[in-house]
């Protein structure tokens, strides 16, 4: 089951958007639906707010006064902390009932605004983000919702900016056009991003990238991309996993490369890599094992051997290597990043050769080899660097 995290800002469309993937055949949990359900005449998170807050935040029927409970809550912040520990773990006790009750093969969307502000983002497979400048944001509350300017402004403040937002966004939907802009949109997203991913989640494909050799230009998204997936994978592992880091090309800034995030997962020994428990953790999350022996080689040809994940997100390609944390495949790759990020010369020098391989029109698998020379005659500067700049 893919496990879509659907948010945006406040007037952003976001609810436009979780109709049109229901439409398509996702089932949506919409958060602020569970929301209101759990705070029902009858419900016990109900009877708890009235004996905290009293009969004002009440109407006369006996139903919550939802704006008056606002007031109270958002003017003083141990008021909105007492709420949120009366309904949140009744919120997130409903939302995983309706969550085990989808069949495993559909697609979930969560529709869930405040998936960055709490900071959710490794919950789910991806995070969509529907974007809209702030100012239309605040024309569609004041013209839709018919909110005064003042308090439209004041609940767009209340919310992340959209910088973080970018920054949780694995896919960011546009709707600053017309809604049949919108719907072209989801619908290229539905058919070219989250059925394929949901496909090779529920076979256990990874996605790879075409063998004829491309290099991109430095990304600015490269180290955000990299830091949801570390994300995503410490959540998973959890204490199974000793330690989470981008690695690879693409973890340097400014350096030219291949467009595929690498990941390192440092265990105590590959023993516990190979447990059920661990592989299953792992693909559960998007990153299926990659059948076979799998080992790097150090600079006297000895094999370093790992582990291999990929990932199932057809739109983001991934390598997931696990190594030990004692081993030198493992320090190797932290190393020699760390200086890459150091020394502009051996970044530059790295670079041109990256760029003369690709000249020669090489495969992904023969460029890979054709570096291994070059990675043996920098092995001693590389560790030297780390030797100097190890802790202690």
């Amino acid at each position: 089951m893919l496990r879509v995290g659907l948010t945006g800002g406040i007037g952003s469309g976001k609810s436009t958007v979780a109709r049109l993937l229901a439409d398509l055949g996702a089932v949506v949990v919409d958060a602020d639906a569970v929301a209101r359900e759990v705070v029902e005449p009858g419900m016990p998170a109900l009877t708890a707010i009235r004996k905290r807050f009293g009969n004002a935040v009440f109407g006369s029927d006996g139903a919550l006064d939802r704006p008056a409970l606002g007031r109270v809550v958002f003017a003083d912040p141990g008021a909105l902390a007492d709420l949120e520990g009366i309904t949140h773990p009744a919120i997130w006790r409903r939302t995983a009932e309706l969550r085990e009750a989808v069949p495993a093969e559909t697609i979930l969307v969560h529709d869930m605004p405040l998936i960055v502000e709490k900071a959710m983002g490794a919950d789910y497979h991806l995070v969509v983000v529907v974007g809209v400048e702030a100012g239309e944001r605040l024309d569609r509350l004041v013209r839709d919702r018919g909110m005064t300017p003042e308090d439209a402004q004041a609940r767009i403040d209340a919310q992340a900016d959209d910088s973080a937002r970018r920054a949780a966004a694995d896919v960011w939907l546009d709707n600053n056009g017309t809604p049949a802009q919108l719907e072209v949109e989801v619908r290229r997203l539905w058919a070219e991003r989250l059925q394929p991913f949901n496909e090779n989640l529920i076979h256990g494909i990874r996605a790879r990238r075409p063998d004829a050799l491309t290099l991109s230009e430095p990304k600015e998204e490269w180290p955000a991309e990299g830091a949801r997936l570390v994300a995503r994978i410490a959540k998973a592992l959890g204490d199974r996993a000793l330690a989470v880091d981008h690695i690879g090309s693409t973890s340097v800034p400014g350096l030219v490369a291949k467009d595929v995030i690498d990941i390192q997962v440092g265990v105590g020994s590959l023993e516990e890599a190979d447990a059920p428990a661990f592989v299953e953790a792992l693909q559960h999350s998007g990153f299926p094992r990659v059948d076979g022996p799998a080992a790097d080689h150090g600079k006297d040809g000895t094999a370093w051997h790992k582990r291999f994940h990929g990932s199932a997100d057809p739109c983001r390609v991934t390598h997931v290597h696990v190594r030990e944390v004692d081993g030198p495949g493992y320090r190797w790759a932290l190393t020699f990043r760390d200086w890459l990020q150091a020394d502009s010369g051996a970044r530059d020098e790295y670079a041109a050769l990256k760029l003369d391989l690709l000249a020669k029109g090489l495969s992904t698998h023969d460029y890979a080899d054709a570096k291994e020379p070059w990675f043996d005659s920098v092995h001693d500067r590389v560790m030297e660097f780390g030797d100097a700049h190890s802790p202690g």
